[in-house]
């Protein structure tokens, strides 16, 4: 292994430490902005058993820490609990994060994510709305109630303290999260992460479902300022990417492209740099059937050129030079400026959020 990560230094590169892992491209659900564009399980077989133990025990192989378990819904997979067994059981690896719609979670699996490894699982839960008129715009009727019962399942089980909910901020949605946060509370949860729309997949072609504006980032940070009961909360159980911004619009990121670090595995075998990046030109073929370290090596001729791009993009970009934030934003994240626009030059589809969070004062 240790010339394996010498190769992948040489290249300029840092080996994979965090891989998501789609175990299925099939979802009992059709959310309208799913960025894979997930299907039905006669459109979208389950990964193979085997071939997902074989990556597991190759990821972790290659030194990697953390391991995401994706989809579609992993919940799905007919093996899903042998292999997220698997996952915990691997030597080196210190976080499992099972990422599911949480519609599917009753006792009986309740029970059987009480029997893993408390120390190394994550379950992660996509709410997306504090009630189902915003939850179920996007992710069809009904399925606000299931999430929620799914996560008291958890709770009730004892691993509220294990579970995340993670929520995906849109115009329509954005006023819950203060709401949304009162709600985990409530229900014992651990954390609530929020990340801005994509416009990719279907969301892409949906005039309807589009990401929050300025407008909208800015009354939460007067309301972060001025309600000292929401603040509390949001300190403990919070991580929104508009408070974040704004309490580090003043230091230096050291922000970089972290491609490879973070490599994304699809429901085909092909591995992409990123999940930011799942790009024909950018994917490798034979994940499933051949030796991962081998197929990432393959990588390495193509990607080696997205730092020193990422780094060339941060100095070059005309729309930072005058960014309050310019020095805390460090030109974005290039794989989401090439997700919604196809061009590495271009500003991250952010922008204009970042800089009215940088410019916003009490």
């Amino acid at each position: 292994m240790s010339d394996f990560r010498e190769k992948i230094t040489a290249a300029g590169l840092h080996p994979p430490r965090f891989v998501t892992l789609a175990m299925t491209n099939a979802c009992n659900l059709k959310c309208r902005h799913c960025w894979p564009d997930s299907g039905s399980m006669k459109s979208f077989p389950p990964v193979p058993t085997q071939t997902l133990g074989k990556l597991i025990n190759e990821i972790a192989g290659l030194g990697a820490e953390e391991i995401c378990l994706a989809g579609g819904e992993p919940l799905i997979h007919p093996d899903w609990y042998t292999i997220l067994l698997q996952a915990c059981g691997q030597a080196g690896i210190r976080r499992v994060t099972l990422q599911t719609n949480g519609t599917l979670i009753d006792r009986v699996i309740v029970n059987k994510l009480k029997a893993v490894d408390d120390t190394c699982l994550l379950i992660q839960v996509s709410l997306d709305g504090a009630g189902p008129g915003t939850h179920d715009r996007v992710r069809g009727e009904g399925s606000f109630e299931r999430s929620l019962k799914g996560l008291r399942h958890l709770y009730d089980a004892g691993l509220g303290q294990q579970t995340h909910v993670a929520f995906t901020e849109m115009a329509h949605n954005f006023e819950d999260l203060p709401r949304l946060l009162e709600l985990i509370d409530e229900a014992g949860i651990a954390r609530c992460v929020s990340g801005t729309l994509v416009p990719q997949g279907r969301a892409k072609a949906s005039d309807s479902i589009t990401s929050p504006t300025p407008h909208q980032y800015e009354h939460l940070l007067a309301l972060h300022q001025s309600d000292e009961a929401f603040r509390s909360r949001y300190e403990r159980l919070g991580n929104i990417a508009a408070l974040e911004w704004f309490k580090g619009k003043t230091y230096p990121s050291a922000q970089r492209c972290i491609c490879i670090e973070t490599p994304y595995i699809d429901a085909e075998g092909k591995i992409y740099p990123c999940q930011y990046m799942p790009a024909p030109e950018f994917a490798v073929h034979g994940a499933h059937d051949r030796p991962l370290e081998a197929v990432v090596l393959a990588s390495l001729e193509l990607w080696s050129h997205l730092p020193e791009m990422d780094h060339r993009r941060r100095e070059e970009l005309k729309p930072c030079k005058t960014c309050p934030g310019k020095e805390h934003c460090a030109g974005g994240c290039m794989g989401r400026a090439y997700a919604t626009s196809g061009n590495f030059t271009s500003v991250e589809d952010r922008c204009h959020l970042r800089k009215a969070v940088y410019s916003w004062s009490p």
